[in-house]
């Protein structure tokens, strides 16, 4: 709990809850903790990366290794403990990371206990507390009202009723509304989950799995590579088996345990192990980075979405504006001395000085007070109201309106349409405009202002003088944010439809749309959203040639997020009140302001915690890296996918020994994918989004991975005869064929990992250079030569070796040259069909 805050807040009789009644509450489970998680538990974590499908693959394959006594070919097995490791400890961080700035995004809220105010998050408010609401914040839990102060709620998305109430002493107010104009103390008595607020909420979080194209693609391969790997497995044994001379000389000898291992080398490359744990370190690292620059990433899924997004659908008020109202100056209607305007601004400033003014009136008195302007004598007022959109004041003998134009004039006697039209044109060129009016009748009865403190009802229904004058026009406008242009102007260049969407007057949408540059050198196109069709398709055709749609209804904005998916545009939606969560779930990215409804940040998959609109480009930058980057990853593991189902499907047919040991692999695979990979994943890459990530990646992994496999099995089926060696009966030659095939296996790795990398320029180059120079150079240090099976070869062999290298290079550029003639070839083949 807080310290006792600096807010006055009018006296009451009554003390509240002492603390240790608010302890009882809270140890009995009667506080408004609702559980809710931002990011995955520990146990999830830890489940998500040991127990996996591969994992289970590669520990049976190390212990059939172990098994045979070659300790040194299950290597491969400990390099997956210390991946997974690395995955589990990335995403605690980051999970810590996010946790921390989760808390950030709750709000605090004011309780009356132990008879002082004191503020307290929303999980710490109990039962039976006594809690303020004030004017501009959302209702945390369900309560009563003790006493009221001109409290009028929106409770647009409780009933869809779009006009605010005016609450009474008894009545019942629910979480879940927003109130805004008055204030009001209730009695607490409904909390957590019984409240309307959390009911809600469950109801919003239906869990919707973020989809995410690069899980989709990598899960693919995955699956085919499960169907693979066991027949293989169990095929290449028996090849194997075959090649030492049969089961009974294979059990007699012990040379079943060769067969295993080399059996393993085939099954263990096949397993693009390190594929899902980058993409996960990938969307982990993104998540912490973002959470840098104050954005909260709920699901680390939907950085990748990021990406997608073609149409941003932007909330006016806390995305374009900050919300806040500054007062530019009052125009008097009519030729006046400065006496005149004088009485009229300091009347503006008596009607605006209320108990709790709304955002306008606080602009109005801020403005004012900057002019040396005070609180005047007021005999009797009317408050503001949302419903009525007028409030008024009675001083020296005069009484003076303040409030929507539209409203008070349509309620005067006589032809006021050129004020109407001079509001008109203030109103487009993005001003809000007010009212000030005069009459010499006596306001509605009512009592003094010091009653009205103590709570006394203003009349159920006062009216306007008809016979009152217009005075004077309140110009004010919204703050556009400093950064709000910049931002819209990146998005253009990246190809993304901004739209703005807002319940006000779409006339000041659209002037403010035309000040920030939505449409660039364009005219915005402004709609009012009541002339929008409900058919979906028909509404997706009149979406695409509108920029700006104002006095848009809650279930309207849901409906614009629905027909944009109809024409297959990925959508991101912004907001911040309770009214955008529908559309924010809706929608294939939710974005909530950090000053949100709790409801509307429960159902967004990325909360900008400082509220801050410029950190989008971030947002998406930061996801297409992820794509970007790990495309490239993808295409690497793939290619020795590729080429190891290939060479084993290749040993399994021609019944010759596996070429190479699984510590090969291990040292190779290390070197060419596994290092570069962690480097290309988080390294930076501003490429656009583009759809198909599956295709690319394996028509990338293809001419590679062919290029290896036949390198290798050329070199074993040809370099045996040619060069007298008997791998099927003498060690030394098996090994000597292994170590020349591994060479041939290395330097295509270096080959594919230069083609991921390019361009070659800058560090990509020395990247490739480092970890080719460190495989060579492994094989001159004795202890790495030895723990790998590296052999460099000599006299004749080392001539047979860099003929079949330079074999190698040909067939690599051959498969390279062929691969789009055959692309071309099946693309015109499927078009006929």
């Amino acid at each position: 709990m807080s310290a006792t805050t600096a807010v006055e807040m009018p006296e009451i009789g009554a003390t509240g809850l002492t603390s240790k009644e608010v302890v009882q509450r809270i140890e009995s489970g009667q506080s408004n903790a609702v559980k809710t998680s931002t990011s995955r538990s520990v146990q999830d974590i830890v489940r998500a990366n040991v127990f996996t499908l591969f994992n289970g693959i590669i520990f049976a394959a190390m212990v059939l290794v172990l098994i045979t006594g070659s300790w040194r070919d299950a290597v491969f097995g400990f390099v997956i403990i210390i991946n997974t490791g690395i995955g589990i400890v990335t995403e605690l961080r980051a999970k810590r990371t996010l946790d921390k700035l989760s808390i950030l995004v709750a709000s605090e809220f004011l309780v009356h206990r132990d008879g002082r105010d004191v503020e307290v998050p929303h999980n710490e408010i109990v039962l039976d507390d006594l809690l303020w609401i004030r004017a501009g914040e959302q209702v945390p839990a369900d309560g009563q009202i003790i006493q009221t102060w001109g409290l009028e709620l929106d409770e647009s998305m409780l009933t869809g009723e779009s006009r605010t109430v005016r609450h009474k002493v008894g009545e019942q107010v629910y979480s879940g509304a927003t109130a805004v104009s008055g204030m009001a103390l209730v009695k607490v008595n409904a909390v957590g989950s019984h409240s309307y607020a959390a009911t809600l909420t469950a109801q919003a979080k239906v869990y919707k799995k973020t989809v995410s194209d690069l899980n989709k693609g990598i899960n693919t391969i995955l699956k085919f590579m499960t169907f693979l790997v066991v027949p293989l497995c169990i095929l290449l044994i028996l090849s194997q088996i075959h090649t030492v001379g049969g089961w009974g000389t294979a059990l007699s000898t012990g040379e079943w345990r060769q067969a295993v291992v080399s059996a393993v080398a085939g099954v263990v490359g096949m397993i693009p192990e390190g594929l899902v744990l980058l993409t996960s370190l990938n969307f982990a690292v993104a998540a912490m980075r973002l959470a840098r620059h104050n954005t909260l990433v709920q699901e680390l899924e939907s950085v990748e979405t990021l990406a997608r997004v073609d149409a941003l659908n932007l909330d006016k008020t806390g995305t374009i504006t900050d919300g806040g109202i500054a007062f530019n100056r009052l125009v008097m209607l009519d030729s006046a001395n400065s006496a005149a305007e004088q009485a009229a601004t300091q009347a503006l400033y008596d009607c605006c000085n209320e108990e709790q003014p709304n955002g306008t009136g606080q602009a109005v008195l801020a403005g004012l007070k900057a002019q040396g302007y005070g609180a005047g004598a007021v005999e009797s007022r009317v408050p503001f109201s949302s419903a009525r959109k007028w409030s008024a004041v009675r001083k020296s003998g005069e009484t003076w309106y303040m409030g929507a134009p539209e409203v008070i004039i349509s309620a005067l006697e006589g032809d006021y349409s050129s004020v109407l039209q001079q509001v008109n044109e203030y109103a487009n060129d993005g001003n809000r405009v007010l009212l000030v009016a005069r009459s010499t009748a006596p306001l509605s009865p009512r009592s003094g202002l010091r009653d009205a403190v103590e709570g006394a009802n203003v009349s159920d229904d006062p009216q306007l003088d008809v016979q009152a004058e217009p005075v004077a026009l309140v110009l004010c406008s919204e703050k556009i944010r400093e950064d709000a242009e910049r931002t819209l102007a990146w998005f253009r260049e990246q190809g993304v439809r901004c739209r703005v969407i807002s319940g006000d007057n779409p006339v000041t949408v659209g002037a403010i749309a035309r000040r920030v540059k939505l449409t660039g050198d364009h005219e915005p196109v402004a709609m009012d959203a009541r002339e929008l069709p409900e058919d979906v398709n028909e509404l997706a055709r009149v979406l695409e040639n509108v920029d700006v749609l104002g006095r848009v209804l809650p279930d309207q904005k849901k409906a614009i997020v629905q027909a944009l998916h109809t024409q297959n545009h990925v959508v991101a939606m912004t907001g911040d009140g309770v009214n955008d969560a529908l559309a924010i779930k809706e929608a294939d990215l939710g974005i909530a302001m950090g000053n949100a409804a709790p409801a509307t940040k429960a159902v967004a998959q990325v909360v900008l915690v400082d509220s801050k609109f410029s950190h989008l480009p971030d947002v998406v930058a930061r996801g297409r890296q992820v794509m970007a980057n790990m495309e490239r990853v993808a295409s690497l593991f793939l290619v020795k996918t590729v080429y190891s189902a290939l060479i084993s499907l290749g040993v399994v047919l021609t019944q010759i020994p596996y070429p190479y040991l699984p510590r090969h692999i291990t040292y190779i695979g290390a070197l060419t994918i596994g290092m570069p990979a962690f480097i290309l994943a988080l390294a930076p890459n501003t490429r656009r989004y583009m759809p198909g990530f599956l295709k690319r990646v394996v028509a990338f992994a293809l001419p590679g991975g062919i290029a290896t496999a036949l390198s290798v099995l050329l070199a074993a089926w040809v370099l045996p005869p040619v060069m007298g060696w008997n791998v099927t009966g003498d060690a030394a030659d098996l090994s000597a064929l292994r170590a020349t095939s591994a060479i041939i296996l290395f330097a295509m790795g270096v080959f594919v990992l230069a083609r991921v990398a390019r361009p070659l320029n800058g560090w990509r180059g020395v990247l490739v250079a480092v970890f080719a120079a460190a495989g060579v150079i492994g094989a001159f240090v004795p202890f790495v030569a030895n723990f790998f099976a590296l052999i460099l070869p000599t006299g004749a062999t080392m001539v047979a070796t860099l003929i079949a290298l330079a074999g190698s290079a040909l067939i690599f550029a051959l498969c390279l040259w062929l691969a789009p003639l055959v692309r071309g070839l099946t693309g015109k083949l499927s078009r006929r069909h």
